[in-house]
């Protein structure tokens, strides 16, 4: 059995190189971003509204989509062939408890839960703050769901300030999210 398939088997160490991702990761970013979607929202087991919602997001053409946006960045954390995690910002999104300032916004920091904990996550974290300082970004932010209380954590303990509410609304539901941003130094 291919050792990909070995149920069970966590990774001693992981050492992943990260890369600007490229037309032809869409595919993979597409899954594994299906992934931990899934496994951070549908913590009830998965229902319409979650589904519709995950293959509207994370479809191979969605994604491809987004590779093919001058703004948006897609930088893949990899080891072996393997995808384990990646990081999407947007140059120039603004949000109105950031304030004026340039700013890019961390849209997603997904990192598969197996190699969670191993600082693939923190690498892609500092690679986003230092690309959108490079781009003349004054703050990185992003939003992180109320029930999500791991990542609530992480960017507390990087250095990430909570400066307010925000709800993200799909299929006609809403859902009470934190704005979190950094300060980036040039």
């Amino acid at each position: 059995m291919p050792p990909d398939q070995r149920a069970g088997n966590a990774p001693a160490r992981a050492e992943a190189k990260l890369r600007i991702a490229t037309f032809d990761d869409a595919l993979c970013i597409g899954v594994l971003a299906t992934q931990v979607f899934l496994d951070t929202y549908a913590t009830q087991g998965i229902r319409p509204a979650l589904a519709r919602e995950a293959l509207a997001l994370y479809s191979t053409a969605a994604i491809a989509a987004l590779l093919q946006q001058s703004a948006t960045v897609f930088v893949v954390a990899e080891s072996a062939g393997h995808m384990l995690g990646f990081a999407q910002f947007t140059h120039g999104a603004t949000h109105p408890l950031v304030g004026p300032s340039h700013a890019t916004e961390l849209d997603r920091l997904y990192v598969q839960e197996r190699f969670s904990g191993f600082g693939i996550g923190t690498q892609l974290l500092r690679h986003a703050e230092a690309t959108a300082a490079a781009h003349g970004a004054a703050t990185l932010w992003l939003t992180a769901w109320v029930g999500n209380h791991r990542a609530l954590r992480y960017y507390t303990n990087r250095g990430y300030v909570d400066v307010g509410p925000a709800v993200y609304t799909f299929n006609d539901e809403h859902f009470e999210n934190r704005v979190f941003r950094r300060a980036l130094s040039p």
